[in-house]
Formats: C-alpha cells, sequence, structure tokens
C-alpha cells in the first residue's frame, strides 16, 4: 500500500465511519417512531420513508458508502474495514447529541476497546493486497463461503423463534456479516472498474451487492428498531463486519496477513480484547436498560398507573 494510496484511504474511511455513525444513530431513532415490523418485511421501508430523521439517515447511508467504495478502491480491505469500526463511537456520539444527553462514558469506552482490539489486529496482521484483484477464488474459499451462509441462516431462524431479548444480537450478527461480504464484493469491483465501465457486468460481485446489500440494509432498520438500546447491537454489526471483511480479502481476494505463530497470538489477543468491547457495552446496555425501566416504572406508579413490563 503506497503512500498516496493511503492518504486517500485512511480519511475516506475515518469519514466513512462518521457517515455510518450519523446514520446508525437517525435511523436508531426514527424506527422507534413506526409499527414494529417482522423481520426482513419491506413494510418497514415504506412507513420510515415518511421520516425526515430516518431520511437524514438514508442520505448519510448513501455517501457513507461513496467514501467506504472510495476507500477500497484505494487501500486493502483488511485495512479499511476494520477502520469502519469506529462508527460505533460516532453513533454513540451522534445518538447522545440527538437525545440531548452526554454520551455514557462506560458506552465510549467498550467502543474505543473494540477499536483499539482492531487496531492492534492491523499491526499485527499486516495486510497486503493482491494488487487491484477482479475476481473472487471461491473455491479455495468455500468453507467459508458455507459457514458464512450458515452463520446468516442460524441467526435468522434464532431471531425469528425466540422471545429472548438475545435476538437482536442474533440480527446484528446476521447483518455484520451481510456487511463484510458486500464489502469483500464492493473490492472486486472498484478492480474490476479499473478493466472498463462494462467490465463488472460480466462478473458475479455486481450482482451480489445488487441482492445482499439492501437486505444486509433492511436487516438492520429491524435490528435498530427491536433493540431498545442497541449500543451492543451496533458494536457487533461494527465489529463482525470488518473481521468478516479481513476473512473474505485473505480467501476470496488473496490478500495475505502476516501468519508467524507470535503474531498469530497476538493476532488472538486483540481478538479478545475486541469481544470484551462487545460483552462490555452489552452488559453496560442491559444496566442502562434497567435504569430505564425502573425509571419508568416509578413514573408511571406516582401517576397512578402500573409499572410497565420489562422489555
Amino acid at each position: 500500500m503506497n503512500g498516496t494510496a493511503l492518504v486517500i484511504a485512511v480519511p475516506a474511511a475515518i469519514l466513512g465511519a462518521a457517515g455510518f455513525g450519523l446514520a446508525t444513530a437517525a435511523q436508531q431513532r426514527a424506527t422507534k417512531e413506526v409499527e414494529v415490523a417482522p423481520t426482513l418485511s419491506p413494510k418497514l421501508l415504506t412507513d420510515l420513508l415518511r421520516r425526515p430523521m430516518w431520511l437524514i439517515g438514508l442520505v448519510a447511508t448513501i455517501l457513507a458508502f461513496t467514501l467506504q467504495v472510495l476507500a477500497l478502491a484505494y487501500g486493502p480491505i483488511a485495512i479499511v474495514q476494520p477502520l469502519l469500526v469506529t462508527g460505533v463511537v460516532f453513533a454513540a456520539g451522534f445518538s447522545a447529541l440527538m437525545s440531548r444527553r452526554r454520551p455514557d462514558p462506560l458506552i465510549l469506552l467498550g467502543a474505543l476497546l473494540c477499536a483499539a482490539g482492531l487496531s492492534a489486529f492491523l499491526l499485527l496482521a499486516r495486510p497486503v493486497p493482491n494488487g487491484q484483484p477482479t475476481s473472487m477464488d471461491f473455491t479455495t474459499g468455500l468453507p467459508l463461503a458455507i459457514a458464512l451462509v450458515t452463520a446468516v441462516a442460524a441467526c435468522l431462524i434464532y431471531a425469528a423463534t425466540s422471545p429472548h431479548w438475545t435476538r437482536v444480537l442474533a440480527l446484528a450478527l446476521a447483518t455484520g456479516i451481510l456487511y463484510g461480504v458486500t464489502a469483500g464484493l464492493v473490492k472486486a469491483i472498484t478492480g474490476q472498474l479499473r478493466l472498463g465501465l462494462t467490465e463488472p457486468l460480466h462478473h458475479f460481485a455486481l450482482y451480489g451487492v445488487i441482492v445482499l446489500g439492501p437486505i444486509g440494509f433492511l436487516l438492520s432498520q429491524n435490528t435498530f428498531q427491536q433493540g431498545r438500546v442497541v449500543s451492543s447491537a451496533v458494536a457487533i454489526i461494527t465489529s463482525v463486519d470488518p473481521v468478516v471483511a479481513v476473512l473474505i480479502g485473505t480467501f476470496w481476494l488473496g490478500e495475505r496477513v502476516e501468519n508467524t505463530p507470535t503474531l498469530l497470538a497476538g493476532e488472538c489477543l486483540a481478538a479478545v480484547v475486541v469481544i470484551a468491547g462487545i460483552v462490555f457495552i452489552t452488559a453496560r446496555g442491559a444496566h442502562l436498560l434497567h435504569e430505564i425501566d425502573e425509571d419508568d416504572g416509578h413514573s408511571l406508579s406516582s401517576a397512578g398507573h402500573p409499572d410497565p413490563a420489562p422489555g
């Protein structure tokens, strides 16, 4: 990755993360204002189109995605996607501003843990791009493809059949996987465009983005709508996305990472830090949810109404 590419790819990825953070906060707020829709129901989008806050989030998503494509055109996927994890910090900040409250410092701490873990992973892995990949090798990457499809299917089944609040985390996991796969496909498309504007029409990647992109976006809206405190879901999406993207870059696009025993041990430790950040955010989110329920219960009781049921 040369210096010129670094100057373009890194700022574009960080600005894209800010855009995704703004989009997440706006869409999260708007999804609470409409009727809860079944998972992957298009009706949710038709309801949201009438919400100005959601439209702001949609514009932010489009701008952020454009910046992501620009970053992927100049930088390896294993660099660009992990930088986007900072979106969880931006999302927490924008969400607090929209709610006219101060950001929860512990939520921000958990978000920073996720970002620090991924940054450490990058420094240790030292991903090297394979030029400008124009195709994806599904032969060597078939086990990964099977694992990703199985994971998404399992998450959707669990979310559809379980009444437990963790179904939102399952939706977030499926969303993160789809986002990571979409990023891998976009990376391939940027390489194909260098061969000609019509070159992507002859490859699978473009059609994969057309199908998986909207599905992932709709699934993210379901995630935001069905979670009451979604900071943990956002952390999962923004952490799983780059992990899947790095795997796709390695197995499908031919990008290389350092894999000596010492570095692998360090990369595993960095992954543990990311997981710890997610667990910390999840625990803090559950605590905040309990406080919200208690405050609502006291308010309704003092007004002569019964306490609301939790959840």
